[in-house]
């Protein structure tokens, strides 16, 4: 499992999570599209923008290993601002390449990408 490193592990002053310390050993927890409310908690959406931001900061349009990052924050954006990167895809593959869609991501999360 690649570690990206200088990617930051979570969201400061919280416990909202980014990476992961080390591959499960049960299995890789697969990446599932997760429904995302428009009257989602504050923290939660503050937590996207955060993760958004260190996606865009640390790739930038570029595909991207998944390596450590985070499962469940991924899915939050699976399927909208986080796209596969290869056909065929595994969603269960720690090697798995995604990418972030800037123009999606731009749309739904504007703030993450002003200075």
């Amino acid at each position: 499992m690649l570690k990206h490193r200088g990617f930051p592990g979570r969201l400061p002053g919280t416990d909202y999570q980014f990476t992961i310390r080390r591959a499960n050993p049960r299995g890789v927890t697969p990446l599932t599209r997760r429904e995302r409310r428009s009257d989602r908690r504050g923290p939660d959406r503050r937590a996207d923008i955060a993760f958004v931001k260190a996606l865009w900061e640390a790739f930038g349009n570029e595909p991207f290993e998944r390596g450590n990052l985070d499962a469940g924050r991924l899915s939050w954006l699976f399927g909208r601002e986080v796209l596969p990167a290869t056909d065929p895809f595994d969603p269960a593959d720690y090697e798995a390449l995604l990418v972030l869609d800037e123009n999606a991501a731009r749309a739904a999360f504007p703030e993450a990408f002003e200075s």
